[in-house]
């Protein structure tokens, strides 16, 4: 079975006020579901100190997941693409595997790394994959909280329009504020994000995205 095993740690838990976000973030990853309700195949857990893991099979989880993590900020996160081995136990932490390996090298490397995320793998796609959310992770990362509110609202289902109307300003506003957060590049990336763990997933060898490359 082909899986992703996210390994994330909290960054920066041992300074002052900092505090202990695990089970915050635990809970809030629980909740989330793809649109036709599927969730996590392996729960999200924390397996020591500040580190917490969890096991994807569906394409369309890694998007929201990761949306999450690199909204709130202060996390090392690491993605494993690979095999695991069968039966897979219901606690995550109990879980073997080249995924596993995988997501630990990413974690550990990723504390030092753009955005502090990275992706290993056994295929070239996991690179491109790495890629995209370098770039989502930036584009991300100028939204302001205004910008926020706007794509929360968008992601409710409402239209410019119906957002408008509900914050009280003109559809000319929040169009600039749209623009400003790149909502509809951020549509586009998790599109884009979601193609290339499909990819990842399947049991064949899909060539990557990016796969005619000489540069390292």
């Amino acid at each position: 079975m082909r899986v992703l095993v996210l390994t994330v740690d909290q960054r920066g838990s041992t300074r002052a006020g900092a505090g202990d976000r695990v089970p915050e973030v635990l809970a809030g990853l629980a909740t989330l579901t793809t649109p036709a309700g599927a969730g996590v195949l392996r729960a999200f857990e924390r397996t020591a100190g500040d580190e917490f893991q969890g096991v994807l099979d569906d394409p369309d989880l890694l998007a929201p997941v990761l949306e999450r993590l690199l909204r709130g900020g202060g996390w090392s996160i690491g993605i494993g693409v690979g095999e695991v081995e069968e039966p897979l136990p219901e606690s995550t932490r109990a879980g073997r595997g080249a995924a596993y390996l995988h997501a630990r090298e990413a974690v550990t490397s990723a504390k030092s790394a753009p955005w502090h995320l990275r992706v290993a793998g056994d295929r070239p796609a996991a690179r491109d994959l790495e890629s995209a959310l370098w770039l989502w992770a930036a584009l991300l990362a100028r939204r302001t909280a205004r910008g926020w509110e706007v794509a929360d609202l968008v992601d409710s289902g409402l239209r410019y329009d119906e957002v408008a109307a509900r914050l009280g300003v003109t559809p000319s506003a929040i169009s600039q504020r749209a623009a400003a957060a790149g909502i509809l590049e951020g549509l586009r990336a998790r599109e884009l994000v979601t193609t290339i763990v499909g990819g990842l997933l399947q049991d064949g060898s899909p060539p990557a995205v990016g796969a005619e490359r000489s540069h390292p």
